[in-house]
Parts: structure tokens; sequence; C-alpha cells
């Protein structure tokens, strides 16, 4: 079909049924309607749009007064018999079926070669509510869903200042997803947000279908093979809304309960909601202990190994940590067996009925360790390491970082397997050599604030401070 409407309202009325399959899509609905002696017609996709939404507009088209359609735009059509606050005219015939498609009301008349939308849509969603793997001591119990129109709202609703941006993008070829850029006009790093902007608008498939996972992918194509994560993702409205305040530029996308905090680096996974419930001392306390167990677990199972298996480096007082009854399996095997088992329970905790699943992973892990040791499979020495290991996972708030943290301490392990206590050192400098290597989605160095070194952004890190002291 031509790109643009023409005034032959019957030719514009084919095509639009052939674009949108009306005739194929029980739940694309339309409605031919006359006014003042000219023809009308109203699409819409059934379910998105109020019913009495829907009874108001065509209420008005029948009663317009006389004039309504005396010569003029669309634009003036719309100003005059419309009284919606969303209203627009477009030109375009495959913009015009997008919008459709996404829950507008449009509407074609005769003797115009524009199309009236009307935004009157009104999207499925389920009740705001806590999300589940984002609790607080104290706060707000309210979570992103997934309408967007009600997370931007609820983000707004935190920050109510003008230089507050939400920003639409359209991604996907099929899809044509909305993505929301929400950042403080005067805080945000304008460069930053210019790739950001640029990286979106380059993005070239057909669907994003498993939401910010899919756009994360889009936006860091070439390094399938590094699982740092290169987001801090949030389903906490009050959460988002305070690292906008920080500057930090928040990226929400229709169908998703959940937004994208960007840039970030390693270090900003030292931070979590809850550490704003508590006293700045408690707060900064749990920082560092999320750090340090963080560290520790990636650590704690190659040095024991090493510990174990070079008996002779150990000074008399770390006697403790040998392994006091000797059993025909490898300690290496004990070790990648009891990671494969860990990985196992979290796997089969996720597709376990809720009321279900922490019972199950506390009896499986209960019965399998207990078995493992009596039949002499594992020593309990390595069982009990790897259960501080998988605890020190959950210390720091995302799924992501435990599992690059997961990979990290095989890889090391390994490692020293090969090559001694050298080898310790050397899967060290491959860890600090791909947290190097790795960009965030904004192209800003991971380390940062500490490469390039920022001593206050690294202060605020480090140390939760008191919100009286905070210039932000």
């Amino acid at each position: 079909m031509s790109n643009l409407f023409s005034k032959d309202f019957e030719k514009n009325r084919k095509a639009m049924r052939a674009l949108l399959r009306v005739d194929s899509s029980f739940d694309i609905l339309t409605r031919a309607v006359l006014m003042e002696g000219k023809r009308a017609e109203i699409y819409f996709v059934d379910g998105m749009v109020r019913s009495e939404s829907l009874e108001k507009i065509l209420g008005l088209l029948l009663q317009l007064p006389a004039g309504a359609l005396e010569k003029g735009t669309a634009e003036d059509f719309a100003a005059r018999a419309v009284p919606y606050g969303e209203t627009d005219a477009v030109a375009d015939p495959a913009a015009f079926a997008a919008f459709v498609l996404s829950g507008c009301v449009g509407l074609l008349l005769e003797g115009y070669d524009r199309a009236v939308l009307i935004d009157v849509r009104e999207y499925p969603t389920r009740p705001v509510m806590e999300p589940e793997n984002d609790r607080v001591l104290r706060g707000p119990r309210e979570g992103f869903v997934e309408s967007l129109l009600v997370n931007t709202a609820m983000v707004r609703r935190h920050i109510r200042d003008p230089r507050l941006t939400m920003e639409l993008i359209q991604a996907g070829g099929r899809s044509h997803t909305d993505v929301v850029l929400c950042y403080l006009e005067d805080r945000a790093d304008q460069k930053i947000l210019g790739r950001l902007r640029k990286k979106l608008r380059e993005i070239h498939v057909n669907t994003l279908t498993m939401g910010l996972q899919s756009l994360t992918e889009c936006m860091t194509r070439g390094q399938w093979w590094n699982p740092f994560p290169r987001a801090r993702y949030t389903e906490r409205p009050d959460t988002a809304a305070a690292s906008v305040a920080e500057g930090q530029i928040l990226l929400l996308m229709d169908n998703t309960p959940a937004g994208m905090i960007l840039p970030t680096g390693i270090l900003d996974f030292l931070q979590d909601t809850n550490d704003y419930c508590f006293l700045p001392v408690t707060g900064t306390y749990l920082r560092w202990l999320r750090l340090l167990v963080s560290v520790a677990g990636t650590l704690l199972t190659p040095l024991w190994y090493l510990a174990v298996t070079h008996p002779e480096s150990l000074p008399e007082g770390l006697n403790i940590l040998k392994i006091h009854e000797q059993i025909g399996v490898p300690v290496l095997l004990q070790l990648l067996l009891i990671e494969a088992v860990v990985g196992t329970l979290k796997l089969a905790s996720l597709n376990t009925p809720p009321a279900l699943s922490g019972s199950f992973a506390v009896i499986g892990a209960l019965v399998l360790g207990e078995f493992a040791v009596r039949s002499e499979l594992l020593v309990p020495e390595a069982v009990l390491l790897m259960a501080f290991v998988a605890v020190a996972n959950f210390a720091q708030p995302s799924y992501e970082l435990g599992y690059a943290l997961m990979f990290a301490r095989i890889a090391i392990l390994l490692c020293s397997a090969l090559l001694g206590w050298w080898g310790l050192l050397a899967g060290g400098a491959l860890l600090l050599a791909t947290v190097s290597c790795t960009k965030t989605i904004a192209g800003t160095s991971y380390w940062y604030p500490l490469i390039p070194f920022n001593g206050r952004a690294l202060s605020r890190l480090l140390f939760r401070r008191a919100i009286n002291r905070d210039n932000s």
C-alpha cells in the first residue's frame, strides 16, 4: 500500500483492513459510523480499550454538532469533536496500525488524508504489590507491574520535579516495544544518555521476547562469554527513583515489571535497599559485610583446596583445615560435585510452587548432604564449606552477579588444581582481567568510581551516608 493516506476513503479503508488483517484476527474489531452523511470507521483491539470509553466516543461521533465536518484538517476535527486529552493525527498507515495494535482507538474519516488516534487504552494488569525477590524491612510495599504507564507514574510520584524526563523510544521491528529512558535533565550525564539513545535506535531485531534480558543482549553484542552483569535491575519504584535522583538513568520497558539502572559498575552491587532501613553505621556495616562475604565466597573454595592438597605449606595453627578422614573420591571432584548439586537445588527451588520451595530446598540439602557423608562420597569439611558458599551467594541481591562469582570460583579452583598456589594467582589475575575488560551498557568503566577514580562517588558506595549530609 501507499506510504501515506489519501483522501480516497474506500482506498484507505481497504488498505487498513488488509494491514491489520481484520478478517483473520478475532480480537481486532472495526465499527462503521455515518456522521453528517460522511463515512468513518473505527479500529480497536478488544481487551485493550475500556468499553465505557468506546461507548462515549461512539456517542460523541453520532451526535456531532452541525459543521463539525467542515473543511479543515484532521487535527482540526480532533480539536472540535474529540474531548480527550491525548489525540493525534497521523499520515503514515504503518504508524497508525502500530498505535492501534498498542491499544489506541483509530478513526478513519472520509475526506481527510490523515487518520485520528485517540489514546484511551487500558492494559490488563495485576495489582501493585511488593515484589517477591526485592523485599525491604521498612518501606513502600509496592513494585513495578507489566504496564509501562503505571510504572512511569509510580516513579514520578516519588520525584515531583518538572526536570524528570520520560523519553519514549520504540524497539523491535515487529513488536514495536515501548522503552522509556527516565532521567533528571540537570543530573544525568548527557554523553551517556546519547550513547544509550543510539544503542536503542540501532537495535535491529524483530521482537524483544524476554523483556529486559533481550534488550540487554541487543545492547551488549560481542560479550556473550562474559557472565558479569552490565546493569542493575530493580522491581522497586523507590529504589529506581533514588537512583534517578543520584544522576543515574532508569530504563523501563513495556510488559516488564522491572527497571534497569544505568550505568552500573561492579561496585554498585555493594548497595541494597535494606541499607537505608537502618542507621548509617549499620548500613555501612552491611555493605562491608556484603563485600567481604562475596570475596570470601569466591576465594574460600580454592584456598581450602590448596590447604588440604598441600598440607606442608600450612602453619601449625591451621591444621584444623586438614581433612581428618580421607575417602576415595578426589577433593577436586567432591567440590565440583557439590557445586552441581547446589546449582540443581537452586534450579529446582525456582520451579517449585512458592508454598513448597523453602522446605524443599532445606530438606533436599539435608537429605543429600547427610547421605553423601554417610556413604563416604563427600567429606564433612567439603559439605560445610560449600554450605557457607551457597549462603554467601544470597548475601548480595543480584542473581546475575551470584552466577558470575560462581563461574569465577570454579575457574580459580581449576587453575589451582592445575598449577597449585601459582594457579590461584593466575586465576585471580584472570578474574581481574575479565572484570577490567567488561564494559557497561553505557560504555563506561566497570571499575568506576575506582577507575577512573572519583573519591566522592566511591565514598557514597562504601559508606552509607546520612540523608541530611547528602548533597544530592
